[in-house]
């Protein structure tokens, strides 16, 4: 496969991940009946969390097999390391997926827009810390759940994709993974474990998550570099095994 055609890949399938589940932050977590203002019809929580899960899911099973859908350049750095992706494809692997993601920011910031009272200080789902963080956690909360999560998320990629595990589900075990992270982090910090992801929102938001992206981009990495490290440790070879 020539790499314009992965990039291509991760492009659209980044753009999917942003505005699949940022949208349904921005647009669907907390949606009050016109009716009656104390109810809220919004999915919440656990409804972006299953939004998030679901565009990577979705995505595996549909550009898998072109680019391996990394969707996130902390994955491929990641799988750079762990010796999963050639490190000619890693550039334009992040480019692509940075590319996509601001336009799926955009997309989400016409649509949003389109809303009476709509402020992208609001944040656009944003990632953040101290007062920008959903729960109020601080920068060195924000930091340890950055790294850690995207550990354990690449950590779940390697393992799923390890060619000594079933073949043709992977994409379960990572839809459900992110899914779980997110899960656990949304009140630390919107939670990211995915630089792209949080660099699109950021772009349109500007100021304080511009900011604070910084965060977003070097606690992933580390997260993930440790995780291609530690996993084929504990995996070893399959030649290990005969």
């Amino acid at each position: 496969m020539k790499i314009i055609h992965k990039a291509a890949a991760e492009l659209f399938g980044t753009f999917w991940l942003v505005f699949g589940g940022c949208g349904s932050a921005v647009l669907a977590a907390k949606f009050l009946d016109s009716a009656n203002p104390n109810v809220n019809l919004g999915i919440g929580f656990v409804g972006v969390a299953l939004a998030f899960g679901l565009t990577v899911l979705t995505m595996a099973y549909a550009i898998g097999h072109i680019s391996g859908c990394h969707l996130n350049p902390a994955v491929s750095i990641g799988l750079v390391v762990g010796g999963r992706l050639p490190v000619r494809d890693l550039i334009p692997y992040i480019f692509a997926q940075v590319l996509g993601a601001i336009a799926g920011a955009g997309v989400l910031y016409l649509i949003a827009s389109g809303k009476s009272g709509f402020q992208l200080s609001d944040g656009l789902a944003s990632n953040g810390y101290g007062e920008h963080s959903p729960g109020g956690y601080s920068l060195q909360a924000a930091f340890i759940t950055e790294a850690v999560l995207t550990f354990f998320f690449l950590f779940i990629i390697l393992g799923a994709t390890d060619k000594r595990s079933p073949i043709g589900f992977a994409g379960l075990p990572i839809g459900l993974g992110l899914t779980l992270i997110l899960l656990i982090g949304i009140p630390v910090t919107n939670l990211s474990v995915n630089p792209a992801r949080s660099t699109g929102p950021a772009l349109y938001v500007g100021g304080w998550a511009i900011e604070q992206l910084w965060l977003f981009w070097v606690a992933p990495i580390l997260g993930a570099i440790l995780a291609g490290i530690v996993y084929p440790f504990i995996a070893g070879s399959p030649d290990d095994e005969r």
